[in-house]
């Protein structure tokens, strides 16, 4: 490599491989991938168990960001040709002009309609929240008036954004946030929304909130073409035919291509500094082994707690706010079945008739069970036998090593399907077919204990000259991909021109114009 300065990327997700293959293209860089795991993609890998293929978190391609766009395009050219469900259904979607035929290749991106509802009193809703008829007649006469009047008071009457809880209430009123809200909130989190600081609110639902959904309604009325869409009001996504890993695995092969190197099953334990505070070497554990490797510049997607306890000369009150940040882990267990009972009441047509969904919230306080997709919505080409078995995922919100986690993968998957009975979702065991565990360490950063603290962390890092921190574990900030993918952007455009000041890696996500809800993407 010459003169070329050697970069050392922590971490094969989104964040790291794009930074990786910016870099690469860029030239001038030697790169180097270390990654924990066997896998590519983080928590946006597929596994693929028998033909039938899970996303562990459930991933929307969907970005306001023109360099976001182009670079999925580049990786995934979207559809020219129907998919097969498509196909089979007679289904119109939009197509891009010369774009690939899904049924001849592999290397496309899907268009994908989008379809979430709560599971709540036994009854579907939409999500977010709709004013149909169909909502209020769910709901019940009673129901429907306390939550108007909830909502009018939560008008009038703003409370201080202290908390989760409090910026719920202030864009869907007390009664509304209590049904809908509060429940699935401390089963994702441990915490209840009171407990939670109100920063999480204002990067995952952003703009959405009764108001919002009344314009949107408003806006369709009276046909107007410029309106402003909310993240969580999209009507469509794309999706690569095999899944949120198949695009990284994709970038993965081009950065090998350009001559990076991606070393998995490497464990970073280490980063040390030297006398002028930079990062020297780092130091990853493989097959038993520790290897030091030397390096000019870091840029760091791993956990921020992981990050501070592997840095030498750390001072104790910093070293005391990344071993306090909080993460909740994720348990999904892949179940294949020969149908579901739940009735397809929508006007859309569905492969088996099967519901339209891509999650279902689950908000029923009887289960433990967080959140369901529906892989066959996702992509048809995900599941080995669409047309006649239907593969999906239940989705339960966990602390690593606690009684769930540690629960071995058989007795676990009988504890799920269970839960699978008891919400109806199958008349009893026989109509499962097989069922696989899978799970994720470190999916969700959370906001409280020391996340109050983190500003200080924060600044004491972007002191550090060629560390660059990256992505949802990176920074302690609960992204979605394209925000992951642009915080790598703007650290590669820092080293590429010298930049000293950081703050445009860290004020990605921090505006007020949209994001995805809910705990996945």
């Amino acid at each position: 490599m010459g003169d070329s300065r050697k970069v050392v990327v922590i971490g094969a997700g989104p964040a790291g491989l794009t930074a990786a293959y910016e870099l690469l293209r860029t030239g001038g860089y030697e790169v180097i991938v270390f990654e924990e795991s066997g896998d590519i993609g983080g928590i946006s890998k597929t596994v693929n168990y028998k033909g039938n293929r899970m996303d562990m978190g459930g991933h929307r391609f969907f970005s306001k960001v023109p360099e976001v766009n182009e670079w999925w395009d580049r990786m995934l050219p979207k559809q020219g040709a129907k998919a097969k469900d498509d196909l089979i259904l007679g289904r119109d979607i939009p197509l891009s002009e010369g774009g690939p035929d899904p049924e001849k290749t592999d290397r496309v991106m899907l268009t994908r309609h989008r379809v979430s509802r709560i599971l709540f009193m036994d009854c579907f809703f939409d999500y977010p929240i709709s004013m149909k008829p169909e909502t209020f007649r769910n709901l019940g006469f009673i129901n429907t008036v306390k939550v108007g009047f909830s909502y009018l008071a939560s008008v009038f009457h703003k409370l201080p954004e202290t908390n989760l809880e409090n910026f719920y209430i202030n864009r869907f009123g007390r009664k509304l946030y209590s049904m809908f809200f509060e429940y699935y909130t401390e089963n994702l989190w441990g915490r209840h929304p009171s407990e939670i600081d109100a920063s999480w609110g204002a990067q995952r639902v952003k703009g959405l909130s009764i108001s919002a959904v009344l314009k949107d309604i408003f806006s369709k009325i009276f046909h107007k073409t410029d309106r402003k869409v909310e993240t969580s009001l999209i009507e469509e996504f794309c999706y690569p035919k095999y899944g949120p890993g198949q695009l990284w695995e994709i970038t993965a092969a081009e950065i090998e291509r350009m001559g990076g190197r991606i070393i998995k099953k490497a464990c970073v334990r280490k980063l040390h500094r030297n006398k002028e505070g930079i990062i020297d070497e780092v130091c990853y554990e493989k097959e038993g082994g520790e290897i030091t490797e030397k390096c000019d510049i870091v840029i760091s997607s791993m956990p921020l707690k992981d990050l501070i306890a592997g840095m030498n000369g750390v001072p104790d009150d910093i070293a005391r706010i990344g071993l306090g940040l909080p993460y909740r882990d994720y348990m999904t267990v892949g179940v294949l079945v020969k149908k579901l009972k739940l009735k397809n009441t929508t006007k859309l047509k569905t492969l088996g008739n099967i519901v339209p969904d891509c999650w279902i919230y689950v908000q029923e306080r009887r289960v433990k069970l967080g959140r369901i997709q529906i892989y066959n919505n996702w992509s048809p080409y995900m599941v080995a036998d669409p047309e006649n078995t239907v593969w999906v995922g239940l989705e339960y919100f966990v602390q690593e090593n606690d009684k769930d986690w540690n629960t071995d993968d058989a007795s676990f998957a009988d504890f799920a399907i269970g839960e699978m009975t008891e919400l109806g979702l199958i008349d009893d065991k026989d109509d499962v077919l097989d069922a696989h565990v899978e799970r994720v360490k470190k999916a969700y950063p959370a906001y409280f204990d020391t996340y109050d603290e983190i500003d200080w962390l924060v600044d004491y890092l972007n002191k550090i000259p060629n560390l660059y921190c990256v992505g949802r574990n990176g920074q302690h900030r609960y992204n979605n991909i394209d925000h992951s993918m642009c915080t790598s952007f703007e650290a590669v455009k820092d080293i590429v021109n010298g930049i000293s000041d950081k703050s445009n890696i860290w004020n990605v996500n921090t505006e007020q114009e949209y994001h995805e809800g809910g705990a996945g993407s």
